[in-house]
């Protein structure tokens, strides 16, 4: 199609649509007119267009409720991990799972991945942060620091433990040392002390896992393990996600 033909078609979808009568007014108006009219538009689409994208991005990625946030489904650092697990790791040996949400005696909780393997049964955490992270194994939280600013989070590690605790109790006929926890630092995050065992980024983590390599169950038990966790699992939805963060509401605890 080329330029005459697109404005005939433009102009066709105009007189369509019924406001040519309005184009007319538009074309009547004095030049002086029709450069206010035209800023005066610009801004309203420039106004719109902002205040769409802030409600998109505020549903798209996590929603208020109460004093807690309410997760989105995938966010943008699980995707990735999910990608490089889905590139690096396939049947018949490993069974990915995303976004798992388990009940426990107390509530539930949720866990980013879990790799079922013959070579174990991988309980992944994402963290998705650039800049530089302080870390100690034994300390309740970790620092992160990025543009001069500060801040302190929970130890992942011990994060971790609530949802390999929920795995090793759903797959109870697994010797517990075939559950084990991995912490994915999925950002540009840059240690500034020992990265902890147990703990690697999204560019070592093919390479860290494949150090595995020490069968510890059957296929059919694999088979077995990936049956069981999808049997317990939540339906993964925005209702699974409300009772979750009520779980931790109800237990005050420090979110997952």
């Amino acid at each position: 199609m080329n330029f005459d033909e697109l404005l005939q078609s433009v102009w066709t979808q105009v007189n369509d649509l019924g406001i040519q009568p309005l184009v007319r007014f538009f074309l009547g108006l004095k030049q002086g007119d029709r450069t206010v009219l035209s800023g005066l538009l610009a801004s309203a689409i420039i106004l719109g267009f902002a205040i769409g994208k802030r409600r998109a991005v505020g549903t798209g990625r996590r929603r208020i409720f109460g004093a807690w946030r309410i997760p989105a489904i995938q966010h943008k650092g699980e995707a990735r991990v999910s990608r490089v697990l889905l590139s690096s790791f396939g049947p018949p040996d490993y069974h990915l799972m995303n976004h798992v949400t388990l009940r426990m005696e107390d509530g539930t909780t949720q866990v980013d991945h879990i790799l079922v393997s013959r070579f174990g049964v991988f309980v992944i955490e994402t963290k998705d942060y650039n800049g530089w992270v302080f870390a100690n194994p034994a300390g309740a939280t970790w620092t992160h620091v990025r543009f001069r600013r500060r801040f302190k989070f929970q130890n992942p590690i011990f994060q971790n433990y609530r949802h390999v605790r929920a795995v090793r109790d759903l797959l109870d006929f697994l010797p517990p040392e075939a559950v084990r926890s991995v912490v994915v630092f999925c950002g540009d995050a840059e240690f500034k002390t020992d990265v902890p065992q147990g703990v690697t980024t999204i560019s070592q983590l093919a390479a860290y896992l494949r150090q595995q390599t020490e069968l510890v169950m059957s296929l059919y038990r694999q088979q077995f393990c990936v049956g069981r966790l999808e049997t317990a699992r939540l339906a993964i939805s925005r209702q699974t996600d409300v009772e979750h963060v009520q779980s931790l509401a109800r237990r005050h605890g420090s979110g997952e």
